[in-house]
C-alpha cells in the first residue's frame, strides 16, 4: 500500500517531529477495496484509533480487523494524557474516530469537556454497573488492580508485606524501589488511594501525606521509568515496590523475572481501562464496528490469555488461572474525587514529602 497509513496519518493529523516515530504504518494485509463477505459493506472505508497499549496489541488487532472488514485501519500509539490533550486540541475538528485505552478517570475528564459520543454495545448487559459511563460514553474493557510486588528471590511470600501499611514497617527501609509517581497513572492512583483512605470520611488530608511521608522513609529511590524499576527489584537492589497485578504476572511468565505479588488484605485500586467513541468522529459506523469487535468474547481471551489483560466482561469463560484463583477485594473510591483532587495532591507530594536527597534515577 505504498506507506498509505503512514502518509495518511501525517497528512490527517498533522503529527509533530516527537510523535512521527510513534505513528505506524500497521500491516499491508488489509485492503479498504475488498470487503470480505460484505462484512464492511455499510461501513466506511477507514478508522483512526488512538490508544495507549502498544505496538503489539494494536498491529494484531489491526490485522484481524482489517481482514474481517476490509476497512483500513491507522492508529496512533500514544500515553492515555497524551491522548486526552489531543482530542481536546481536535475538538472542533475530530481526526481520530476511536480512543481506545485509558483509565476511566481520563474518559470522565473527556466526558465533561464534550469530548465523546455515547455509545450503548450490544454486550452491555455483561458489563456491571462500575464498569461503564452511566450515559454510556465510554465503557470498561479491562480491569488493573494494584498490588505489592516483590522479589520472590530475596522475600518468601510469608515475609512479604500483607498490606499496605506494612511497607510502613522501619524493616522495610530501602528495600522499596518505586516508578516515579508524577509520570505514572498507576503510581498517582496508588498514592492518591493512600490519601483517599482517610480523606472520604474526614476531608482532611493530613494522615493520607503522613503515610506518604512514611513510605517515603523506607523508599530507596524513585525510578525515572518502569524498565529500571522492574530491573532494579529483578537484582535485588530493592526487594519491594507496588505496582499494577497483570505487568508483574506478565514480568514472571514472559521474562522469567522473579515477581510475586500480593493483594493488599484491607483493599486496593482497581483502575478500570475503557474505549470510547469521539464525539463527531469522521468514520462512525467504522468506530461502532471497532469498538464491538475489540470486545468480543474472543478478543477478551485474546488479550487475557497474550496481554495479561484482566476483562470487564462477566460472560468471558476458560481464562487463564491467575485470573481465575485471584480473589481482588477491590476499595470503594469515588473516582471523580480522584479526577478533582490527585494533581493537587501529587504536587504536595513532590514538593513538601518527597525525601530531596533522592534522586530521580534516570
Amino acid at each position: 500500500m505504498q506507506n498509505k497509513k503512514k502518509v495518511s496519518i501525517i497528512t490527517a493529523l498533522t503529527l509533530s517531529a516527537s510523535l512521527l516515530m510513534s505513528a505506524c504504518s500497521g500491516s499491508e494485509q488489509g485492503s479498504s477495496s475488498e470487503k470480505p463477505s460484505g462484512e464492511g459493506k455499510d461501513l466506511e472505508e477507514k478508522i483512526v484509533v488512538y490508544s495507549p497499549h502498544g505496538k503489539d496489541i494494536l498491529s494484531k488487532f489491526e490485522t484481524q480487523f482489517e481482514e474481517k472488514y476490509g476497512i483500513d485501519m491507522e492508529w496512533l500509539d500514544m500515553g492515555s494524557q497524551e491522548i486526552l490533550d489531543r482530542v481536546r486540541s481536535e475538538k472542533n475538528n475530530p481526526q481520530a474516530d476511536v480512543w481506545w485505552g485509558a483509565p476511566s478517570v481520563n474518559f470522565d475528564q473527556a466526558k465533561d469537556e464534550g469530548l465523546l459520543a455515547p455509545y450503548e454495545p450490544s454486550y452491555a448487559a455483561s458489563l456491571d454497573e462500575g464498569f461503564h459511563d452511566p450515559d454510556w460514553n465510554w465503557s470498561g474493557t479491562s480491569q488493573t488492580p494494584e498490588v505489592i510486588m516483590y522479589n520472590s528471590k530475596e522475600l518468601s511470600a510469608d515475609e512479604a508485606p500483607k498490606d499496605w501499611d506494612d511497607l510502613l514497617d522501619p524493616k522495610w527501609k530501602d528495600e522499596i524501589i518505586i516508578r516515579y509517581p508524577l509520570a505514572s497513572g498507576t503510581m498517582r492512583t496508588i498514592f492518591s488511594a493512600m490519601i483517599y483512605r482517610d480523606f472520604k470520611d474526614s476531608g482532611d488530608t493530613a494522615a493520607g501525606y503522613e503515610w506518604l511521608e512514611k513510605l517515603d522513609a523506607n523508599t530507596k529511590e524513585y525510578a525515572a521509568n518502569p524498565e529500571m524499576m522492574y530491573n532494579k527489584v529483578a537484582k535485588g537492589e530493592g526487594s519491594l515496590s507496588v505496582w499494577a497485578m497483570p505487568d508483574v504476572v506478565m514480568l514472571k511468565e514472559n521474562k522469567n523475572y522473579p515477581f510475586e505479588f500480593i493483594v493488599p488484605e484491607s483493599g486496593t485500586p482497581v483502575l478500570t481501562e475503557g474505549i470510547a467513541v469521539v464525539n463527531d468522529a469522521p468514520h462512525p459506523k467504522a468506530a461502532e464496528a471497532f469498538y464491538e469487535f475489540v470486545n468480543t468474547p474472543e478478543a477478551a481471551k485474546i488479550l487475557a490469555e497474550e496481554f495479561y489483560r484482566i476483562p470487564t466482561r462477566n460472560d468471558i469463560e476458560g481464562l487463564p488461572e491467575w485470573i481465575t484463583e485471584t480473589e481482588i477485594k477491590s476499595m470503594d473510591i469515588d473516582w471523580t474525587v480522584f479526577q478533582e483532587q490527585s494533581d493537587a495532591w501529587m504536587k504536595h507530594w513532590d514538593e513538601n514529602i518527597k525525601s530531596g536527597e533522592k534522586e530521580i534515577k534516570e
